[in-house]
């Protein structure tokens, strides 16, 4: 009987994991109430490195600040110890600031310092590497502790010095015909010191030679390589390959294949541009690799399609090896359909099996295995539809959403308007649809629903409340401000927590 009952647990199907709960971690660059924001220090860029120790931040004032983990230095103990572990350790993640570095300048008028994207390279002997780029130039960075060196036991008083001449004058004699054979000695020895200045017997006892010391340590930013001059319209996306020595990188109309070695040439691997430009009909908006695979890339499009391609196939990549794109509705196209299907952001999971993409309206989840249409689709801004009009005269129809996937591609994120974002679950019979709140309070504009199948409402059940933003009302009669964007986020690589940026603020949570 025993071994029946053993048998009917294990054919037992596991339901999906409940909701995460997510906490408050940290935030950086707090705001006081009422405090304005200056445009420099709005944060375009959230990066974790593969490690997930450091994250990366870029502001549209060109400059780049790093944090590093503080909580698994003091807490992790050793790798040997942590992999006799048999549960996973749930710790409150930490960090702290690092430094900051300015990476672009203005170029002219037309070409801001705004950093546009940021990528993690390998690290070395202990620096750290990354790229950087705005619209037109793309960096290389190494960042090193390097030792500060001082000079100590200095006993000469500085105010008893009149001047450097003085010094040589009291130390060395003007005469110049001092040189003699090889071997000799040249008896009129005391010709070398002036006859004001004369050593006693027995030395100068208190007379100390300056020491060199290097306590001290201080994060140094260089920049290494500048890759320049290969872009004729504004860089969307750089991404690193996995051989660790090559990057790519995208504007509207073309993807250049770079070494990272080498910062004066780079190659041309897909081209859009038509010989005409008035027969332009989409544009390349976003370009990431595979994870693993060093001759796999996908770029997306204004249209809504993503394209893999591969480099093997030829030199330039003018012909893809796969096609993802939804069919459209029959009847439902409007003047705004090809405005919302424009996909902003792609991202590879971390396995390499799914894209994850974001055009305005949703979130969509692709198998690369299965190009007949997405897995998954999240409605993230279905209620608003009706007000798509006021979107396009706003200009806020044009905004670009980045998104994310956690480190086991079972979890899926994006941002919203009034500092929203939100966590989707994407396993089978999963209907986990979390909107949080980048503040200290992330789950105060929480609304709860019953749980059931995936629908409009219950994936887009939480906005602002309180009416005095700018902007509108929702399904469920809770304003949005268009004025407050969260379009920049990162999932930590292996652990549930989330960076995000609201203006010039960096919120951290983690469950």
């Amino acid at each position: 009987m025993n071994g029946g009952d053993r048998g009917d647990v294990a054919a037992a199907p596991a339901g999906p994991p409940p909701p995460l709960d997510w906490k408050f971690s940290q935030v950086f660059g707090e705001r006081t109430a009422g405090e304005e924001v200056q445009e420099v220090d709005i944060i375009s860029a959230i990066e974790f490195d593969k490690s997930g120790d450091h994250l990366a931040t870029g502001d549209r004032g060109g400059r780049v600040v790093l944090f590093e983990r503080t909580d698994t230095k003091e807490h992790g103990g050793s790798r040997r110890d942590l992999e006799k572990t048999d549960y996973p350790i749930s710790r409150h993640p930490e960090f702290r600031y690092k430094t900051e570095f300015q990476s672009h300048e203005p170029e002219s008028l037309e070409i801001e310092e705004k950093i546009n994207k940021i990528r993690w390279c390998q690290t070395a002997n202990g620096a750290l590497f990354l790229l950087s780029t705005n619209d037109k130039t793309i960096k290389f960075w190494k960042v090193q502790e390097k030792k500060i060196k001082k000079i100590a036991n200095m006993n000469m008083d500085p105010s008893k010095v009149v001047g450097k001449s003085n010094v040589a004058s009291s130390s060395v004699s003007s005469n110049t015909n001092l040189h003699v054979a090889n071997g000799g000695y040249n008896d009129k020895s005391s010709n070398n010191l002036s006859n004001d200045f004369k050593f006693p017997p027995g030395g100068i006892p208190s007379l100390r030679l300056p020491v060199v010391t290097s306590n001290e340590t201080n994060l140094v930013a260089r920049c290494r390589r500048v890759y320049a001059h290969a872009h004729d319209y504004h860089i969307n996306s750089i991404s690193n390959n996995s051989d660790g020595e090559t990057f790519i990188s995208a504007d509207d109309l073309r993807i250049n294949l770079w070494n990272l070695e080498i910062s004066n040439q780079s190659f041309n691997i897909v081209d859009v541009k038509p010989a005409n430009m008035e027969d332009l009909t989409e544009v390349i908006t976003s370009a990431e690799f595979h994870p693993t695979h060093c001759s796999t890339l996908a770029y997306s499009s204004s249209k809504g399609s993503i394209r893999l391609i591969d480099l093997r196939q030829s030199a330039l990549c003018d012909k893809h090896s796969k096609l993802f794109e939804e069919q459209e509705a029959p009847g439902s196209r409007s003047f705004f359909t090809e405005i919302i299907a424009s996909i902003s952001d792609i991202k590879f999971g971390r396995d390499g099996r799914y894209i994850l993409s974001r055009d305005y309206m949703t979130l969509k989840l692709w198998d690369i295995n299965m190009d007949s249409g997405p897995v998954s689709t999240f409605q993230v801004h279905e209620y608003l539809r009706p007000k798509l009009c006021d979107l396009y005269e706003n200009d806020s129809i044009f905004d670009k959403f980045e998104c994310c996937l956690s480190g086991d591609s079972s979890r899926v994120a994006t941002g919203s308007y009034s500092n929203l974002f939100r966590v989707f679950g994407c396993g089978p019979g999963n209907t986990e649809a979390t909107t949080l709140e980048a503040s200290k309070n992330p789950m105060r504009r929480q609304v709860q629903t019953p749980s059931r199948p995936r629908s409009l409402s219950s994936i887009t059940r939480a906005v602002r409340r309180g009416g005095d933003s700018p902007g509108g009302v929702d399904a469920n009669g809770n304003s949005f401000d268009f004025t407050t964007k969260l379009l920049h986020l990162a999932w930590h690589p292996s652990e549930n927590s989330i960076a995000c940026a609201a203006a010039n603020s960096l919120y951290m949570y983690y469950a």
